[in-house]
């Protein structure tokens, strides 16, 4: 844990999520952001944001095989909080010569290609959205996977350079689902059918009882860890 690190795990400490969202704004004025996939927990700290007037840009990478879902509760959010959600884009080239070269559903060959598609998709993108950013806000929470109970609510992330923070990282899903309830936060109609964890169409499916949270993501992979590369650890 780096110097920078410590000072933020004091400054949140015991406060509660909106508390420390205002800190961080003011500590790293400009220079912090949030990214959504528009899932429940991104909603309610998308709601946290917009409805608090916090000065934290919102960012959202649009990969281009989002569900026809998605793109509903992206619009009723914008509807809704009436606030800027920056879309960004995989490169043009990079996603042309993919397909050019192994066609539009590569990622279902090996794990190797399902990467390179994700690294073209989203992790570049990524790179392209935390240019000059300090802080990031994510909507992770412990109980997602066994690898996210891996991480801290405060963490450093050397491949970016900067601290990242997941202000809901302890709540449990009932009372994500209560809070957005409790305040009418607009939400992916997937997570009704079965979705708990929603990407890209393709690599996408429903979760049937007694799975595991993020059995529906690239579900033809036999490995524990299905991560794509945004919150490595």
């Amino acid at each position: 844990m780096n110097t920078l690190t410590t000072e933020i795990n004091t400054l949140v400490s015991g406060k509660s999520v909106l508390e420390s969202l205002a800190l961080l704004a003011d500590r790293f004025p400009e220079r912090i952001v949030f990214s959504t996939s528009f899932g429940i927990e991104d909603q309610i700290l998308t709601h946290f944001i917009f409805s608090n007037e916090l000065p934290i840009r919102v960012f959202t990478l649009e990969t281009g095989r989002l569900f026809p879902e998605t793109y509903y509760v992206w619009n009723r959010t914008l509807e809704t909080y009436k606030r800027e959600i920056e879309a960004y884009f995989p490169d043009t080239n990079a996603v042309q010569q993919l397909i050019r070269e192994k066609g539009p559903s590569s990622f279902y060959e090996s794990i190797e290609n399902r990467k390179e598609c994700c690294r073209i998709r989203k992790i570049e993108p990524l790179q392209r959205a935390l240019e000059g950013v300090e802080c990031w806000i994510t909507g992770i929470r412990a109980e997602q996977s066994g690898d996210r109970q891996d991480m801290s609510q405060v963490e450093w992330d050397a491949g970016h350079q900067l601290i990242k923070f997941h202000p809901i990282y302890d709540w449990s899903l009932d009372e994500v689902w209560e809070y957005a309830k409790t305040n009418h936060i607009p939400y992916n109609p997937l997570h009704d059918k079965g979705f708990p964890s929603i990407g890209c169409a393709p690599c996408t499916r429903a979760v049937g009882e007694g799975e595991d949270f993020r059995a529906g993501r690239w579900w033809w992979e036999d490995q524990s860890k299905k991560e794509c590369g945004l919150h490595a650890t």
